[in-house]
């Protein structure tokens, strides 16, 4: 038989569980100077945040806005291959087996914490050095500051969990089968049709690109992120101007292809014509008359999608252009809770983690039989179980 174990034990126990938390902890805290730095510290999952991390975030972000000491908060990621690479669904989609409210919990925690970083009152600067995407545009894209790197890598890949197979790390984390995290409102509002393009293809960005297309204010070489840190960090009393200052001059030396011209302006002319379409079946027509090996590309790329998830997005994205954050966020959350009572999110996650077959079979499986009335049920209110902010 197991002997009971002593009241010293169990606190010896608990307090080298604590020093094993604390050296592993998932986000690291910390204030140096008059800085508030927020560390993502998962670089095995990709820094992909979870509820734990959450629920540490938000409220810290609240404290320091309220500390007069506290100037600027600075967020980051370990391990130098990601910023933030998600959510982490895989804890997601086995919640909604078991009917637990993970489900719920995650989005309307996740939700908040985005709209906490975009009405920030501290400047909140992101360093976006590696993947960023789903939930890491969200801890980042409606910050004041956004500093890519010749690593970053920038995608909303949600519309098609599936999609990427020979880059497994890309679905792990998506968060949902929609360009969430407020992708409603920031996207819509990129120059042209970039936006548009970006959510129903799942398209990359890379490096200096991300800072071109209008999603990163800033690029800065990977290599002088932790000199940039500590000057941002020795900052006397910052302001926002004084904070844009010191990454305008950082951003002025950064050579690595600052000749290059952006990688999609050649096809601008195109995205925004396409793209334009009011729905997805002229969005395909469109593409298809066009016929040049672009348009070709594009139609390959949406025929792999959930269909459900394309006329969401577009929905999603023509809402958002003209709403505020907040309305933005809570007509995600209804989204997100369609998306977990549906099919669609649950045979993507199938398909690319569990069976790894790569090989979604969505229903229904054609835009055509996706009908208006279902998508309008999506986007209707959720009354008392709607997101308040």
């Amino acid at each position: 038989r197991l002997q009971p174990l002593s009241r010293l034990q169990v606190i010896l126990q608990h307090v080298k569980m604590s020093k094993h938390t604390d050296s592993t902890a998932e986000v690291l805290l910390e204030k140096r100077g008059g800085a508030g730095i927020i560390t993502l510290n998962r670089p095995k999952a990709l820094n992909a945040v979870n509820l734990s991390m959450v629920r540490q975030i938000y409220p810290q972000i609240k404290t320091w806005e309220q500390d007069p000491e506290t100037f600027l908060i600075v967020i980051k990621g370990t391990g130098g291959k990601a910023f933030c690479a998600g959510g982490d669904i895989r804890a997601i989609t086995d919640a909604g087996k078991f009917a637990s409210s993970l489900a719920q919990d995650f989005f309307r925690e996740e939700y908040t914490l985005n709209y906490a970083v975009g009405t920030c009152k501290k400047p909140y600067v992101a360093l976006i050095d590696g993947i960023t995407m789903g939930g890491g545009v969200g801890l980042s894209v409606h910050g004041h500051f956004r500093v890519a790197t010749e690593k970053t890598v920038f995608a909303m890949p949600e519309t098609a969990i599936g999609k990427f197979s020979l880059h497994l790390f890309f679905v792990l984390f998506v968060t949902g089968l929609f360009p969430d995290v407020g992708g409603g409102y920031f996207l819509p509002r990129l120059a042209g049709k970039i936006g548009y393009f970006l959510a129903l293809t799942g398209f990359r960005l890379k490096g200096r690109d991300v800072q071109k297309a209008g999603i990163a204010t800033h690029f800065v070489e990977s290599a002088k992120l932790p000199a940039l840190e500590e000057d941002l960090i020795a900052l006397k009393s910052p302001s926002k101007e004084s904070i844009a200052d010191l990454l305008d001059s950082y951003h002025a030396k950064s050579k690595i292809d600052q000749e290059k011209e952006f990688v999609l302006d050649e096809h601008m002319e195109k995205i925004n014509s396409l793209f334009s379409a009011g729905t997805m079946e002229e969005i395909v027509q469109r593409l298809k008359q066009d016929g040049s090996a672009f348009a070709i590309k594009q139609l390959e790329t949406l025929r792999k999608m959930s269909p459900t998830s394309l006329k969401l997005a577009l929905r999603q994205l023509r809402e958002g252009a003209s709403m505020s954050l907040r309305d933005v966020m809570a007509m995600e959350y209804r989204l997100s809770q369609a998306c977990m009572r549906g099919h669609d999110f649950h045979e993507g996650v199938r398909a690319v983690l569990i069976d790894k077959d790569q090989a979604p079979r969505w229903k229904p499986a054609a835009l055509e039989e996706v009908s208006e009335e279902f998508v309008d049920d999506c986007f209707k209110p959720l009354g008392n179980d709607d997101l308040q902010l």
